[in-house]
């Protein structure tokens, strides 16, 4: 067994353990009320502490919160020796999040939503959780040392009802070793993850019924996730179909191994990858950068459309009820980006309007009282919606919340900039402005107006930063790639031509008036149609499919787009994004790069987030994107970080060029292939996108010898496992399901 806590330490021996005393556990709140030393630092929340309509005991805490409200408890001292929280909770699978703070330095640990838990929380009785905080839920990282001393229970943005009951600080946490899994990986190599000290004496392994020598083992334990390890077992023959059963204690681990698939690698039949592909939005910090090898960060969305750098505001618009705030500094941000190791996509605005101040907002309360909702924090500050959903007119002051901005402040401003951006993009989503900043700009944007802001705010750009490049119009979705806000009468007024061709063409014209190129990226957002809300299995299997809506003219997207296509583009069922807009680049302003400026797995906190991301990273490789950024800054150690870490972290890059790959039966609804090469050596990955099953391919033209091996997914779980290994042959590779490699050849 292992004991966990920093004063619970277990010393195993050969002859017994001996155990050092562990810690009490801390009682928060049993009965009646908190527990002495604590404090209710609760908000926005209506607590009954004795309550009685479901209780453990003689009561327990009902707790209803508005959204992003919370039941919060701070302690007097620090509980940072503590092994973990354990509750009792009651609910509909209430949408709550739960932080471990410290209120000395403000830090906090990783964010552990209920949804990650295993064990489901159902509303008519208590179902006990334990959080290990040597292995969170979700994550399994640590939650480290600190100064914690304060846990909040925070409700998402529907609010959240629930009971609690029986809240301790837990001592010392009994973890038993234990096999989790067990199964092939690649060609002779059994990956076998534990918990505890287990006994690899005890591991056999058999293929047909034959037993298979294991020639040698090595362990590794990942950084950030160190509560579970991973031991590789080479063998000393291949694998092959057939029955494979591994054996470790008490436990076995069946496998159906698969026919072969074949494919080659065509190394000489390559493309320069660019970089900038593997992108996100506002990185963390400097060790994010690094940890997952990012080589462009963007400074975007809706909030900068009203950002002004004279004062360092910002105004969130419709995202929370159009409210000023403060901003960090986008010259500040800049610099330690870049002191980071990434490039910079700059965001400028190109409204009409900036914030004003940190605190003015545009719909109060006492003007506008007939509204929708109003922020829980902030009474008087309303959502700008009628009770119907239609928005409050006329429109208010724009002086109440923001100063006037123009081209001349944008030249002031990038002149000025101590750290200067690789790359500026006018504005973010503007066609949709008379929505999201409907506070300062109510009309509908039009083709016309557009376009006249990228030309204005872009001249000013380069006038102030000459050897900067522009990406415009950062459109945000697949409607408005083609029309207007005003609509078809807008498509009508301008011969029917779609909206992107359009303006790539009029740009194109532009330069030839000017002699000056103001478009060096088209930028667009991509985010893909179809409804995967449900997150069910059939939910999953239409997400990981769904990536075919970025290359495949056969697949039709499973959406609107695919019944109403609403545009004048040929196969418009289709949305074939790459090909189709590097198509119309050719055709309207040649030169043109393509830029992605906003994209999404459409759920990051789940395995199959992590296996689309993978596969989008190989796609825009393969298919000549130049710049793609995520939104937003996907977790570290969830699975969208882990599929960028899997193409980059650490300073382990997949190939500078893309290679040509070969499958006699390409699968994409369950499999992407992707090839790199560097320097005559080979890179890899593959993702199996198929829930059950391995995948095993016969791959001509894959050397054997030595190669570095990541991966992460399947029964091994989330984490950055990795090791390097003997490829003894390529014409039995096997992937596990719901898993993906990356091979780097040494």
């Amino acid at each position: 067994m292992m004991i966990r806590g920093l004063k619970a330490i277990a010393t195993l021996t050969v002859v017994a353990a001996r155990l050092v005393r562990a810690l009490d556990d801390l009682p928060i709140y049993t009965d009646g009320s908190l527990a002495t030393g604590w404090e209710n630092w609760s908000w926005s929340s209506t607590l009954d502490f004795a309550a009685t309509d479901l209780f453990v005991g003689t009561s327990s805490i009902s707790v209803t919160s508005s959204e992003w409200a919370a039941l919060s408890v701070k302690l007097e001292g620090t509980f940072s020796a503590y092994a973990g929280l354990k509750f009792d909770i009651a609910g509909v699978q209430p949408d709550v999040q739960i932080l471990i703070q410290s209120s000395t330095d403000n830090s906090q640990g990783p964010a552990i939503p209920f949804s990650a838990f295993t064990t489901p929380i159902v509303p008519d009785k208590f179902t006990t959780l334990l959080i290990d905080f040597n292995a969170l839920p979700g994550t399994g990282s640590q939650l480290g040392n600190g100064t914690w001393d304060r846990i909040t229970f925070q409700a998402g943005g529907n609010g959240a009802t629930y009971h609690i009951d029986n809240i301790y600080l837990v001592g010392a946490i009994v973890v038993p070793p234990e096999f989790l899994s067990a199964g092939p990986l690649t060609n002779n190599v059994i990956a076998i993850t534990t918990v505890g000290a287990v006994n690899f004496s005890d591991v056999s392994v058999k293929l047909n019924s034959k037993s298979l020598h294991i020639t040698s083992q090595n362990t590794y334990i990942p950084v950030d996730t160190p509560s579970k390890s991973i031991t590789y077992l080479n063998l000393a023959s291949s694998l092959a179909p057939g029955s494979l059963v591994i054996t470790a204690g008490n436990t076995s681990f069946s496998h159906t191994l698969p026919a072969v698939q074949y494919g080659s690698i065509v190394q000489a039949v390559n493309h320069p990858i660019n970089p900038h592909i593997y992108g996100v939005n506002f990185p963390t910090n400097a060790d994010y950068i690094k940890h997952l090898g990012i080589p462009l960060s963007r400074w975007g969305g809706n909030a900068v459309t009203a950002y002004n750098p004279f004062g360092g505001f910002t105004n969130a618009g419709n995202d929370w009820y159009f409210e000023n705030r403060a901003s960090d500094s986008a010259d500040d941000w800049i610099g330690w980006v870049s002191g980071a190791g990434s490039a910079t996509m700059l965001t400028i605005p190109a409204l009409d309007w900036v914030s004003k101040d940190a605190s003015s907002y545009s719909y109060p309360r006492t003007v506008y009282p007939d509204q929708a909702a109003f922020d829980p924090y902030n009474s008087d500050a309303g959502n700008g919606l009628f009770p119907n959903g239609s928005y409050i007119t006329p429109a208010p002051d724009p002086s109440n919340a923001y100063v006037p901005w123009n081209t001349t402040a944008v030249k002031q401003w990038l002149s000025g900039l101590k750290n200067k951006p690789t790359i500026v993009t006018v504005d973010n989503e503007i066609e949709i402005a008379s929505n999201t900043h409907q506070d300062m700009h109510p009309n509908p944007v039009g083709y016309d107006e557009e376009l006249s802001r990228v030309i204005e705010f872009a001249t000013a750009a380069k006038a102030a930063l000459p050897n900067v490049l522009v990406a415009a119009p950062s459109t945000c979705s697949w409607w408005f790639y083609w029309t207007s806000t005003i609509g078809y009468t807008d498509n009508a007024a301008h011969d029917n031509i779609d909206f992107l061709p359009w303006f790539l063409a009029q740009m194109k014209e532009q330069e030839k008036v000017t002699g000056t190129r103001l478009l060096d990226y088209l930028d667009i957002h991509y985010y893909f149609q179809a409804d995967t809300s449900s997150n069910n299995d059939t939910a999953k299997a239409l997400r990981l499919r769904a990536t075919r809506s970025l290359w495949d003219p056969s697949y039709v997207d499973e959406s609107w787009v695919g019944v109403n296509p609403q545009n004048h583009q040929w196969n418009p069922t289709a949305v074939h994004l790459i090909p189709r807009f590097r198509t119309l680049i050719d055709i309207h302003y040649p030169g043109t790069k393509l830029a992605i400026g906003e994209w999404s797995s459409t759920n990051d906190k789940d395995l199959t987030g992590g296996l689309v991301t993978a596969d989008v990273l190989g796609i825009f490789g393969k298919y000549k994107v130049d710049s793609a950024t995520y939104w937003a800054e996907p977790s570290e150690l969830g699975p969208v970080g882990l599929a960028y870490w899997l193409y980059r972290g650490y300073g382990a890059f997949f190939g500078s060029s893309s290679a040509q790959v070969n499958l006699a039966n390409p699968k994409p609804d369950v499999l992407g292939v992707y090839a790199g090469t560097e320097r005559g050596k080979l890179t890899l990955v593959v993702i199996n996108k198929d829930s059950t099953s391995s995948v095993a391919f016969d791959l001509a033209n894959v050397p054997a010898g030595t190669y570095f091996l990541r991966h992460f997914g399947g029964a091994s779980g989330l984490a950055k496992w990795q090791t390097t290994i003997t490829l003894r042959s390529s014409t039995y590779i096997v992937i596990p399901a719901y898993t993906a490699i990356f091979l780097d050849q040494k």
